[in-house]
């Protein structure tokens, strides 16, 4: 009997540590498996939030930090544009432009949402400012107008959702706190996704094109 014991407890020992080297392998890969998934959907959607905040800056010479303003110049407002009226290649209709002294340019509204945001819906458009897989946690949005060293005034906005607020930080602790300490003490960048910048004008960049 002792002998079948010991032989049945070093049976289970085997078991159990092929299990633990089997999830200290799996886990990481499972881990980034799942980090590609989420920061997929929330690149997604911080882009749709910096081409909103692009086109209320044409209009309004500014970027805004209101949800509730940036959603509504979406769903409502328009936007003024330019067209040729003629094809240029076509002698007659420019020479008859020429005869009327008109320019070949013509002004138009265009609705923001019908144009550029025609892929989402009233709903998708309503819940830009959630990040996705965080339980309606809100993305960190700022604005403000900077005074460069060169005496310039750039209009600035910041968007920004952090790691631990969309990633599974229960069945990932670890993984987790590894990402965002690996990022803010060995990589020196944001942990999460962004775009813009509160320092400095970058051009809206996400730091997801640094890649």
């Amino acid at each position: 009997m002792g002998k079948k014991l010991l032989q049945l407890v070093l049976a289970l020992a085997v078991i159990g540590l092929g299990f633990y080297v089997y999830v200290l392998i799996s886990t990481p890969i499972k881990f980034a498996e799942e980090q590609k998934i989420r920061e997929k959907a929330v690149i997604t959607r911080i882009k749709d939030i910096r081409t909103a905040e692009r086109q209320f800056k044409s209009k309004y010479q500014h970027f805004t930090a209101d949800f509730d303003s940036l959603i509504n110049f979406v769903l409502n407002e328009t936007m003024e544009g330019e067209r040729k009226i003629v094809d240029e290649d076509d002698s007659v209709a420019m020479a008859r432009l020429k005869r009327l002294k008109k320019k070949n340019i013509e002004k138009f509204t265009y609705s923001v949402k019908d144009s550029l945001f025609k892929h989402l819906t009233v709903e998708d458009i309503q819940n830009l400012r959630y990040i996705p897989y965080s339980d309606n946690k809100e993305f960190y949005l700022e604005a403000a107008i900077l005074t460069t060293e060169s005496k310039i005034v750039i209009p600035t906005v910041e968007c920004r959702a952090p790691y631990i607020n969309f990633l599974d930080t229960v069945v990932y602790r670890q993984e987790v706190i590894n990402l965002v300490d690996n990022c803010l003490n060995v990589l020196n960048k944001y942990p999460g996704i962004k775009f813009g910048s509160m320092e400095r004008g970058n051009n809206e960049a996400g730091n997801w094109e640094e890649l």
